[in-house]
């Protein structure tokens, strides 16, 4: 089984902003005159949309969601990380983001530039935006966003989704989860893409390396961990090297 297609994460493994995700959730709700703690956000929110975060939050807090209520202060939260994003001196991008998606995109001899997706929770103006000024923009194929779904990781439908517009936009990709790698830094994440039959890397970005460990099928400390050929032998293993467990918590 080659591998055609890796699958990123977006907050959490290309940029380290989940700390602003928590601030700005925080103010948001204190304008609403409530108020959370990091554990409850780290238990509901990492690895899930905005829409689906603070539709628990304001639930549990016996608020009555609205559609408009809620599109409101998605909007108003994705205004604000934008502003705060842009009045930092550089992007809190992870140190290796940019090396190893330029390794991807390099063809070399006998292999053709690797695809690659964003499947995120995020909503995609913020995804755009945070690209485009990190001048990445170009190198991912495929985007897929909050905007695009109905459903939050842990459900499969981001993934699911961006298999399905590799094959629209690539008829002779034939992709399917198999060829398919997925990076991903929270439980949630990793859950969607077990779901939908696509083999996981766990970045210990969020949370321990062990955690990574026991839920994804292979876990790294940082991106610049990855070693890309065993990855791809991983994918066209011989029958020596093939794996007993293909679920084994394996370090890539």
């Amino acid at each position: 089984m080659t591998l055609k297609a890796i699958l990123f994460d977006f907050n959490g493994v290309l940029i380290d902003d989940e700390p602003l995700h928590q601030e700005l959730l925080v103010e948001l709700l204190l304008q609403e005159n409530l108020s959370t703690t990091t554990a409850e956000l780290k238990s509901i929110c990492l690895g899930r949309s905005d829409r689906a975060c603070l539709q628990d939050l304001l639930t549990r807090r016996g608020r009555l969601v609205e559609p408009e209520y809620l599109e409101s202060l998605m909007r108003q939260k994705s205004t604000a990380y934008q502003k705060r994003l842009a009045a930092l001196p550089q992007l809190p991008l992870f140190t290796d983001v940019c090396t190893l998606i330029q390794t991807l995109r390099t063809p070399i001899e006998g292999r053709s530039p690797m695809k690659l997706a964003i499947v995120s929770g995020a909503r995609q103006t913020e995804i755009t935006w945070v690209l485009t000024q990190a001048q990445l923009r170009d190198s991912f194929d495929i985007l897929v966003s909050a905007d695009d779904i109905q459903h939050s990781k842990p459900d499969p439908e981001a993934y699911t989704l961006a298999i399905d517009r590799f094959n629209q936009t690539f008829p002779d990709l034939q992709l399917t989860p198999g060829n398919c790698l997925a990076i991903e830094d929270s439980r949630a994440g990793i859950e969607a893409a077990k779901r939908a039959q696509v083999p996981v890397v766990g970045v210990a970005h969020t949370y321990p390396f062990h955690m990574m460990q026991r839920w994804a099928n292979w876990a790294v400390d940082y991106l610049d961990d990855l070693e890309l050929e065993r990855i791809y032998s991983m994918f066209e293993p011989t029958e020596s090297t093939r794996p007993q467990n293909t679920n084994s918590n394996l370090p890539i």
